[in-house]
């Protein structure tokens, strides 16, 4: 490590810049000798948060893998779908089917973008309560119908609202909460909570599907009164996010909620340095004023991340996982199965097993690496999947096979990548500042091709039948080439350290090489954090070797380089850093 004394004078640079701490805010509890003891891997509280949080993914799995078995389910056909005199049978037009199961995505769409401004004046954790009673109302509305279709649809509107709101909430909370070298598999666990939602509706589904009357659909569909009460009254035993509350001044309760999470003292050193990234990061914050919506796209560099947001969730839904999930049933009925219930339970079963592996291969390997290796997976097994079903004979027991193989191959590849990572990537993209209307955002384009994907899916397999897996599949490339151009690697990184490799400009295929800075000290005193240095240096046999070198801090004395921007009407503020020499030995 290099220990720097200043030896130059300040002038002005447009260098990176690197903060320096106000002394006179530092915690009591930092000064002297930290706590450098090993923390714990895992602790009970960050387990059960973890777990407990995620049932906001179980009710969006399960809402949406009850909906494909409902359409085939004959008392629910009889009752909401229509005569056809031909066939004498009662079935669901295009547009009627589309609007059942593609309404929920305009609930969620409207309730992502309602969730972020009542996440931010109410807090994460009221927040999540709320939002879960939101859900029960719409699941009310939906079962006490009895042959109004559209009945179904304003339910599937109202409980959509909560199932989109918790889509930012759960995610945000966990990004805010989880420790850092956990965070990733934490996040995930909201994906793979969705897999258990969507597996527990095909199972009830195949359970009750036999019945004649409509409990075939009002038993699965009750089910989802517990999911939304266990997370709704659960969460209120919870804390609030730490990073939340610290932005309203409250330091102490940050750091509470910080160290039992994390399992250690209150003097911890990765504590003290990640409040200490929190102030710095809020400070700056503070000296360009209030917060302005339409900032998601006009401050520094937001307008970069926003639209890479929004590309990353459009592209979840456009690799085509929601063509199985929401018409399997019907799908493979087509191809001549015998109980094509049970196919969606292999699916949704190959979907829950694996994404097991993927909240190991988020930490081990990376989030870049599994997303574009993901993603080709997927290209590659929509092309044999469309190529057999729409060249050959679906209805053959070889075709049939072929495609439900690759079908597996596709949800395996889907549930340990893109599946759970996306949600994770998403919310370490935005500052803390933006974090809430960013993520927002981006999930409200997840929302709108979630609804295209619902309602178009039956207009489009009728036009030209199991060639639209070739359309998944050039989306599956697209999102592999998306992620290796914009992406940087988030592994082992606190979200604040990530805002700076964005505003740095880092690019994404040197990030994982980046190495975030290790000294924090005082201006004008002499101590300062050198940032953007190789990951190698700490391994440096330059060992009592003495060198000069230009640093650049922000120079916070009065009067000197910080200053507001002469462009008042675009409400910006510009911190101009300093540049000196400094030497550094390595010891």
């Amino acid at each position: 490590m290099a220990t720097p004394i200043r030896t130059g004078p300040l002038k002005p640079s447009l260098c990176s810049t690197i903060t320096a701490i106000d002394s006179s805010t530092e915690n009591p509890l930092e000064k002297g000798s930290p706590d450098t003891s090993p923390h714990p891997f895992l602790t009970w509280r960050s387990v059960v948060m973890g777990l407990l949080i995620s049932m906001g993914g179980l009710i969006f799995g399960y809402d949406t893998g009850q909906i494909s078995g409902f359409l085939a389910m004959d008392n629910f056909r009889e009752r909401f779908g229509g005569y056809d005199p031909v066939t004498e049978a009662y079935s669901f037009s295009n547009v009627r089917a589309g609007l059942i199961v593609g309404m929920l995505s305009i609930g969620n769409l409207i309730g992502a973008l309602i969730g972020a401004p009542v996440a931010n004046k109410y807090g994460r954790k009221p927040s999540i309560s709320f939002w879960s009673g939101v859900f029960v109302v719409g699941v009310v509305i939906q079962i006490t119908s009895s042959t109004a279709w559209y009945q179904i649809v304003i339910g599937r509107v109202v409980g959509g609202l909560g199932v989109g709101a918790l889509s930012i909430l759960v995610p945000l909370y966990q990004s805010e909460s989880a420790p850092t070298h956990i965070r990733g598999p934490i996040v995930c666990l909201y994906q793979l909570f969705i897999t258990c939602g969507i597996l527990f509706a095909n199972i009830i589904n195949f359970g009750t599907h036999s019945i004649n009357h409509s409990a075939a659909w009002r038993i699965p569909m009750g089910l989802g009164f517990l999911w939304a009460i266990i997370l709704g009254v659960g969460i209120l035993f919870f804390p609030e996010s730490p990073k939340f509350v610290y932005r309203l001044g409250r330091v102490d309760d940050a750091r509470r909620t910080m160290t039992k999470l994390l399992g250690v003292s209150e003097t911890h050193e990765k504590v003290a340095k990640e409040l200490r990234e929190m102030k710095e990061k809020l400070d700056a914050e503070q000296l360009v004023g209030e917060q302005k919506w339409w900032e998601i796209f006009t401050a520094p560099r937001m307008a970069h991340r926003t639209c890479l947001g929004v590309a990353l969730m459009a592209f979840q839904q456009l690799t085509g996982a929601n063509f199985f999930f929401y018409y399997g049933t019907t799908l493979f009925a087509a191809t001549g199965l015998d109980d094509s219930y049970v196919t969606q339970i292999i699916l949704g079963t190959v979907n829950l097993v694996c994404t097991f592996p993927g909240l190991y291969f988020v930490e081990k390997f990376g989030r870049r690496q599994c997303l574009v290796l993901g993603g080709l997976w997927m290209c590659v097994c929509f092309v044999i999947f469309a190529s057999v079903g729409h060249f050959a004979d679906p209805t053959t027991p070889v075709a049939g096979s072929i495609m439900i193989v690759f079908a597996c191959l596709f949800i395996a590849a889907f549930a340990s990548t893109w599946g759970p990572m996306v949600w994770g990537v998403t919310a370490e993209l935005f500052p803390a500042r933006y974090r809430a209307i960013g993520m927002a955002i981006s999930t409200a384009s997840n929302w709108i091709f979630n609804f295209y994907i619902a309602f178009a899916t039956p207009f489009i397999t009728t036009s030209i039948d199991y060639a639209y897996g070739y359309v998944f599949a050039v989306c599956c490339a697209a999102a592999a080439g998306t992620v290796y151009f914009f992406v940087l690697e988030s592994k082992g990184r606190t979200l604040e350290e990530l805002d700076t490799m964005y505003m740095q400009g880092v690019k994404p295929w040197e990030s994982s090489k980046w190495a975030a800075a290790t000294e924090v000290g005082l201006y004008p005193l002499g101590k300062y954090k050198l940032t953007g240095h190789s990951r190698e240096a700490d391994r440096d046999p330059r060992v009592g070797i003495e060198e000069n070198r230009q640093v650049s801090t922000l120079d916070t004395t009065p009067g000197h380089a910080l200053r507001a921007s002469e462009d008042a009407s675009r409400g910006q503020s510009e911190m101009a850093p300093v540049t000196q020499t400094v030497s550094f030995t390595y010891t």
